[in-house]
């Protein structure tokens, strides 16, 4: 008769999945895909018809419950599930939303964004109205002056969605209209040419992610930077793509960007039309744009102002001026 001390049985967490065929694609060819999760969240995970059997610690089964449900989202909206996704999970912030998080953020009047840094509130109704348009809607423009927080929202909403498997990829884009985008005549490698053009959005990006997360991201290509010209023959699917300062791109560029969007993808489209820097009679593509696309639905339109600036107090007071200068000329 053993005396010692007896273990306490192990608890078990069941998940049903409703299609026995993307359990299959979910589990992988001979189960590699669950013996990958088994080894990185130290349970064991048992096959029972259309059932998974979750064995260990109480919080590693809710964490392999919450990678094994995303996963198997993602199946149901045809997207497949390789080894690039699973890694992918195991970069999820534990406290952040998913679809059904933001949903329910949205009706209980909180909007706030979570990325791996920092919680991003927005502080004025355009703002939180902004916020609410990228969350559900495939393409929205974010329109107004500098420093109302249209690119800095659009990237936190960005990580949001990839840290939340949401999408597979980050794609950053600005127009390079200070050289003309003729970078071939800028010294030095492709990085060393663009870099001082991105750089606002390298900021932004390095308040959301660690700098060894977003370093790794950047040399796997999970997020790219890239000159506007650079989106030419592409089709960006399962991404979030943002455009920014595009006033600045041309009709041709606008409608070229545009129509790289492709399945699961969502993009956002910022700038400000009193900061056109392209040569003279050359038409801005926002504005095209604007005049073009806003009677179209799923389109989202989103308007700043002076008013939403959260910069320097003396920064809204700046812009304001101008802008009654501008009325009365």
């Amino acid at each position: 008769m053993n005396t010692g001390t007896q273990e306490p049985p192990v608890a078990e967490a069941l998940i049903e999945f409703p299609d026995n065929r993307l359990l299959i694609e979910l589990c992988g060819e001979f189960d590699r895909n669950l013996t990958d999760i088994e080894t990185r969240l130290g349970v064991q995970i048992l096959r029972r018809g259309n059932q998974l059997v979750i064995l260990g610690p109480s919080a590693a089964q809710n964490e392999t419950r919450d990678v094994l449900n995303a996963l198997y989202s993602r199946l149901e909206q045809g997207r497949p599930v390789g080894q690039g996704d699973i890694d992918r999970q195991f970069r999820v912030a534990p406290d952040a939303p998913g679809p059904v998080g933001q949903l329910e953020m949205f009706t209980g009047g909180k909007v706030e964004i979570k990325t791996r840094k920092k919680l991003v509130e927005p502080r004025t109704d355009a703002q939180k109205a902004y916020v609410r348009a990228l969350f559900q809607n495939e393409l929205a423009f974010g329109i107004g002056p500098a420093g109302t927080g249209k690119t800095y929202i659009a990237v936190a909403v960005g990580v949001n969605l990839l840290i939340t498997g949401q999408v597979d990829k980050i794609i950053l884009s600005r127009p390079a209209v200070e050289a003309g985008e003729k970078l071939g005549y800028l010294p030095g490698d492709m990085k060393d040419k663009v870099d001082p053009y991105m750089q606002p959005l390298y900021d932004a990006l390095n308040d959301f992610l660690p700098g060894k997360q977003l370093a790794k991201m950047m040399e796997e290509k999970v997020i790219e930077i890239a000159p506007l010209a650079f989106m030419r023959g592409r089709t960006l699917s399962n991404a979030f793509v943002v455009l920014d300062e595009a006033q600045n791109a041309t009709s041709m560029q606008m409608k070229m960007f545009l129509t790289r969007l492709g399945e699961g993808s969502r993009m956002v489209i910022t700038g400000d039309r009193t900061q056109i820097d392209l040569p003279r009679g050359v038409a801005s593509g926002l504005r095209d744009a604007e005049r073009l696309l806003n009677a179209i639905p799923k389109i989202s339109f989103n308007y700043f102002t002076s008013k939403d600036v959260v910069r320097h107090p003396l920064v809204a007071a700046i812009i304001e001026a101008y802008e009654k200068d501008e009325e009365a000329t």
